[in-house]
């Protein structure tokens, strides 16, 4: 069989476009519990939560939903924080101005905000009255 270099040209188009497939745009989706244990100083509280979020590393976009109940009064604060490792603290990154059950929203990150997520630095926690500081936390780790 005699292949034309049209042909040969074809198929190598074909075979980059193929090969460059990896690199396209992916939903990072991460799932991350809340409590008191896991916030810096541990609390006593026995409320819990979830953050569901995703980040679509082709737009920047950054979109969760928190839930949560059991908290030792109304939650007075919310954030997303970072960069820190679990055990660690850090200022706020996302302040979250709707505080009521559930929490929706989005952001668009920098890529350096990006790159943090993505390495597991940030955490997200729940303030109320009674703990200042947060009663609740889970930090995020990409799957």
């Amino acid at each position: 069989m005699k292949l034309h270099t049209a042909t040969l040209g074809s198929l190598a188009a074909v075979l980059c476009l193929a090969a460059a497939a990896p690199l396209s745009a992916t939903v990072v989706h991460f799932t991350t519990p809340l409590t008191g244990a896991a916030e810096v100083p541990p609390t006593d509280s026995k409320g819990t939560g979830t953050v569901e979020a995703d980040f679509d590393n082709a737009t920047s976009q950054f979109s969760y939903q928190v839930r949560y109940s059991g908290l030792t009064g109304p939650a007075v604060a919310a954030h997303f924080h970072g960069p820190a490792a679990a055990g660690a603290n850090a200022p706020p990154i996302i302040a979250i101005k709707a505080l009521a059950s559930p929490i929706k929203g989005n952001a668009k990150l920098t890529p350096d905000q990006a790159k943090e997520l993505m390495a597991g630095k940030w955490y997200f926690n729940i303030h109320t009255a009674a703990h200042g500081p947060g009663e609740i936390r889970g930090q995020l780790t990409p799957p």
